[in-house]
């Protein structure tokens, strides 16, 4: 590393975390050869409708597409103070056939703003396997422990239980909701297009004579062109930045969904029944030498709320665009839209490198169950005494007694819960003594859960990951 690169601040979203792939999507790179890519599709679209442009012209813009020099477009912007002036004058360097063709007719959001929209397409495209392959490594992970019984909470106390792959199946179905909504709001995204200063496509209409029937080819073509199924038909100078709250508003529902995912993971790895991959030379705390820390499910939580709290800036950059435009978007989306999907795609990564580790403690569960279950078996307990002929409120009251003496077993002495003794030993009891056991057999508190969680994988789960499933191969090991 240079040491010059040590001196300054770099976004540990890039330099940390993000993927090499999200890391290029919004890169100068992708960003200003998709600006020169948009001036080779407005020039090949107005040449195909009777301007007058050379096969020449095309070739030569075609050919310096990637041939950026960046010290000179960095030395234009300083000059002239304007990012796309800068770029055009850079481009038509390389290009001096084509120079005065370039940019013809266009406002600056017209290679702005369509090529944000190209690369939120491709962010969401990058986003959309990652998270079918953590659904898929959720779901092998549900069908092995379908029918592995596990004590539920509500309020974070002990409640009826369900069972491990149930429990894996919530955090599923919040995730497939993810992915239909990633889905939707990419497919649902239209591209600005060729619209001129206001919107209104004056300048294109001027250029085409006041053929109207040429400026709307011209945006289809150019649409088309650019990968896009539709234009809007309406704009600004921008696109509505409506389109930016329901692109962020999906990924920060990713982040709620997975922040509640990895806290989930985080208190079942303090109770010690479920814990996150840890490598064999991982140090948990440089004091506590014992200690295994859930790092992994800590970085997606602190990094979530970040992702959650981005939604925040479009909602209030769409409110404040007077009219047609104001420059007050620029800066801050320039931050919000690359950090959002820089966010999402680092926080996949790292739940895919947990869901494809997790370790579960079925003896610690079993035990635990055990120390809850005796108090949970009481109803049952009733109604077989009441088979075998007995009252139902005198047994409810021999059972509040034992039960209250277990319980101050239990937090009074620190003992086990010994409520299954106490009735075993009370002569009330003798015509079930023989069925306490099936009485307490944990996967006769379970319900249907094994049964919900083969229905649900088979209905709902497999067919949304179908289109993926040449793509839900590779492991992720995290690097730091």
């Amino acid at each position: 590393m240079a040491e010059d690169s040590l001196c300054r601040y770099r976004s540990p979203l890039v330099s940390r975390y993000a993927s090499p792939d999200m890391a290029y999507n919004f890169s100068d790179r992708k960003k200003f050869s998709t600006w020169r890519r948009l001036w080779l599709y407005l020039a090949q679209a107005s040449k195909s409708l009777g301007l007058a442009i050379t096969d020449e012209q095309i070739q030569e813009m075609a050919a310096n597409v990637d041939n950026i020099d960046f010290k000179m477009a960095a030395d234009e912007e300083k000059r002239l103070r304007h990012d796309v002036m800068a770029h055009v004058h850079t481009f038509a360097h390389c290009c001096p056939k084509a120079a005065g063709i370039i940019h013809l007719g266009a406002t600056s959001c017209y290679v702005g703003d369509n090529t944000d929209l190209i690369v939120i397409r491709d962010g969401f495209n990058l986003l959309l396997p990652k998270l079918a392959r953590v659904i898929g490594r959720l779901v092998d992970f549900a069908e092995k422990y379908a029918n592995l019984p596990t004590l539920g909470f509500t309020h974070y106390q002990p409640a009826q239980l369900t069972t491990v792959g149930k429990r894996c199946c919530m955090w599923i179905q919040d995730l497939c909701m993810d992915l239909h909504n990633f889905e939707r709001a990419r497919d649902e995204l239209r591209f600005r297009g060729v619209k001129g200063t206001t919107g209104t496509q004056a300048s294109f209409l001027q250029l085409f004579e006041g053929d109207h029937d040429k400026v709307e080819e011209l945006d289809r073509l150019v649409t088309a062109m650019a990968g896009f199924k539709r234009a809007f038909i309406v704009t600004g100078q921008t696109y509505s930045r409506k389109v930016d709250i329901e692109v962020l508003s999906v990924l920060a529902s990713l982040g709620a969904s997975i922040h509640k995912i990895c806290t989930d993971i985080r208190l079942l790895a303090n109770l010690k029944e479920i814990e996150e991959p840890f490598e064999k030379e991982q140090i948990g705390s440089s004091a506590m030498a014992y200690k295994r820390n859930p790092m992994r499910s800590e970085r997606c939580c602190s990094l979530a709320r970040h992702l959650m709290i981005l939604v925040m800036d479009p909602l209030q950059t769409a409110s404040v665009q007077w009219l047609e435009r104001t420059l007050d978007d620029s800066a801050n989306r320039r931050v919000c839209l690359a950090e959002a999907f820089l966010t999402a795609d680092i926080i996949l990564s790292t739940l895919q490198n947990i869901s494809e580790g997790l370790v579960v403690y079925p003896k610690v569960i079993a035990r635990r169950i055990q120390q809850e279950l005796p108090f949970m078996s009481t109803e049952n307990i009733i109604m077989a005494m009441v088979k075998a002929g007995g009252n139902r409120q005198d047994c409810h009251e021999k059972i509040r007694v034992l039960s209250l003496e277990a319980a101050a077993v239990v937090k009074e002495e620190g003992g086990d819960n010994d409520l299954i003794e106490r009735i075993r030993a009370d002569p009330y009891f003798s015509p079930i003594k023989e069925q306490l056991e099936a009485l307490l057999e944990p996967t006769s508190f379970t319900g249907r859960a094994s049964q919900q969680v083969a229905r649900f994988l088979k209905e709902e789960v497999h067919p949304a990951l179908i289109p993926y499933q040449n793509k839900m191969g590779g492991k992720i090991q995290l690097a730091l």
